[in-house]
C-alpha cells in the first residue's frame, strides 16, 4: 500500500478517463471523494455514483449546479454579448468556473487539501479549473494526472488506459468509441479531438446533439428582457405559435435549447486559438445561447447610447478573452463585469424573432427606454432637425 497522501476531491465525470484517474489516485495513496456536477448534461447520475463507489471512492457528491450556471454565469455572458474570436459563445469556458467553485466548496467542507481533475495537459480546461481553484482557495493543492510524468508515461495512449480499466474492473464500452471527444452542458455541446483534429475532415452532421439541421418550418418567439440596478437578463419567452410561456431562468433556457435545437440553430465549425498557444478545431452547438445573443444585441442597439455602446463593445471583447482564458474568478474580470452590468440599466424591452433553417431572424422590437425617434428619422417629417446644419457638419469633417 502506498503511504497515505490525504484526501483529494476529484472532479468526476463518470467516463473512462476520470474513472481510471479515480483508481490511480487511490493507488497513489489518496482517499478519493468524487464530485459530479449536474450542469445540464444527459447523464445517469445514479449509475455514475455506484460506479465511483465501486471503484473505491470514499464518498460521492452529485451536485445540481444548473440553475446557478444559468443565473450567475450564462446571464452575465448574455449581458456582455460575449463572443470569443467573433464566433465562439464560450459554453465550456463558462461551465468550468461554475464547476470549480463547488469543487473547492466540497474540499473545504471535507477538510481536503487536494483537488484533482481529468483535463489534459494541452487544453484550456486545465487552466480554467486551476485558476478558479487557486483564486477561491489559494492554499489548495491541485493534482493534475495528465501533467504528471508518472501518469502520462504509464498511459501514453488510449490502449494503455483501456488495459488499466479492464485490470481494475472499470466498465469499458463494448461499442466503438465515437471518433471525437464530446462535452455537454446547458449552454452547449462541443466536439473536439479524434478525427476532427484534421481540419479538412468534414463534419457530416452528428445525430443526437441539440441541432437537427435541415428543418424547413418557421418558429416564432417573443423574448422579454427587464432592467434593474446593473442587471438585464431574459425574464420571459413566449412561443407566438402556441402561446407557451417560460419565465424562470432555467426553464426558459431549457425551452430555448429545445426550440432552437430542433431548427439547427447555433452550430459552428471553427479553428480557434487556445490560451496555451496552439490552434485547435472545435465544433459547437449552442442553440439557446445563439437566440439570446441575437435578441440581446438587438434590444441593446435599440436602447443604448452610441458612445456607451462603443466602450461596451471593447469591454465585451476583454470579458470574452478573460472567460475563455480561465480568469472568471479574477479581479479584472469582476471589474469588467461590473462595468458591463452598469451599461445595462436602460436595456429593457421585447424582441420578436423567428428561427428558420439554422438561422435567427429579428422581426421587431419595442422598449419603454427606446432611443429610436421615428419622427426624427423620418424622411417625411422634419421635426426638430435642421437639414441645413448638416452642411457645416460635413465641412468640418472634410477639413482633414
Amino acid at each position: 500500500m502506498a503511504q497515505s497522501k490525504g484526501t483529494v476531491v476529484l472532479a468526476y465525470s463518470g467516463g473512462l478517463d476520470t474513472s481510471c484517474i479515480l483508481a490511480w489516485l487511490k493507488e497513489q495513496g489518496y482517499d478519493v471523494i468524487a464530485y459530479l456536477a449536474n450542469i445540464g448534461q444527459k447523464e445517469d447520475f445514479e449509475a455514475a455514483r455506484k460506479k465511483a463507489l465501486a471503484l473505491g471512492a470514499k464518498k460521492v457528491y452529485i451536485e445540481d449546479v444548473s440553475r446557478e450556471f444559468v443565473e450567475e454565469f450564462i446571464w452575465p455572458a448574455v449581458q456582455a454579448n460575449a463572443l470569443y474570436e467573433d464566433r465562439y459563445l464560450l459554453g465550456t469556458a463558462l461551465a468550468r468556473p461554475c464547476i470549480a467553485r463547488r469543487l473547492v466548496e466540497i474540499a473545504q467542507r471535507e477538510g481536503a487539501q487536494h483537488v484533482a481533475h481529468g483535463a489534459t495537459g494541452k487544453g484550456n480546461d486545465q487552466v480554467r479549473f486551476e485558476l478558479s481553484c487557486y483564486a477561491l482557495c489559494p492554499k489548495i493543492k491541485v493534482v493534475a494526472p495528465w501533467r504528471l510524468p508518472e501518469f502520462y508515461q504509464r498511459f501514453p495512449g488510449r490502449r494503455e488506459l483501456m488495459d488499466y480499466a479492464k485490470k481494475h474492473g472499470i466498465p469499458v464500452p463494448v461499442t466503438p468509441q465515437t471518433p471525437w471527444s464530446m462535452d455537454e452542458n446547458l449552454m452547449h455541446i462541443s466536439y473536439e479531438a479524434g478525427i476532427l483534429e484534421n481540419p479538412k475532415v468534414i463534419d457530416h452532421g452528428r445525430h443526437g446533439g441539440h441541432g437537427a439541421g435541415g428543418v424547413s418550418c418557421v418558429r416564432s418567439l417573443i423574448g422579454n428582457f427587464t432592467a434593474g440596478p446593473s442587471v438585464c437578463v431574459p425574464v420571459k419567452v413566449t412561443n407566438a405559435g402556441d402561446g407557451a410561456t417560460r419565465s424562470s431562468a432555467l426553464e426558459l433556457f431549457v425551452y430555448l435549447n429545445d426550440i432552437a435545437g430542433k431548427h439547427g440553430v447555433g452550430r459552428i465549425d471553427i479553428v480557434e486559438n487556445r490560451f496555451v498557444g496552439m490552434k485547435s478545431r472545435g465544433i459547437y452547438e449552442t442553440p439557446a445561447g445563439t437566440i439570446l445573443y441575437h435578441a440581446h444585441l438587438d434590444i441593446e442597439a435599440f436602447t443604448m447610447d452610441r458612445e456607451v455602446r462603443k466602450i461596451k463593445q471593447g469591454l465585451s471583447l476583454k470579458f470574452s478573452e478573460l472567460v475563455y482564458n480561465g480568469f472568471w474568478h479574477s479581479p479584472e474580470c469582476e471589474f469588467v463585469g461590473e462595468c458591463i452590468g452598469r451599461s445595462q440599466e436602460r436595456v429593457a424591452g421585447t424582441v420578436r424573432l423567428s428561427v428558420f433553417k439554422g438561422q435567427v431572424y429579428i422581426l421587431g422590437r419595442e422598449s419603454p427606454g427606446s432611443l429610436y425617434n421615428e419622427e426624427l428619422v423620418s424622411m417625411n417629417v422634419q421635426g426638430d432637425y435642421e437639414p441645413a446644419d448638416a452642411t457645416g457638419f460635413i465641412n468640418i469633417n472634410s477639413l482633414r
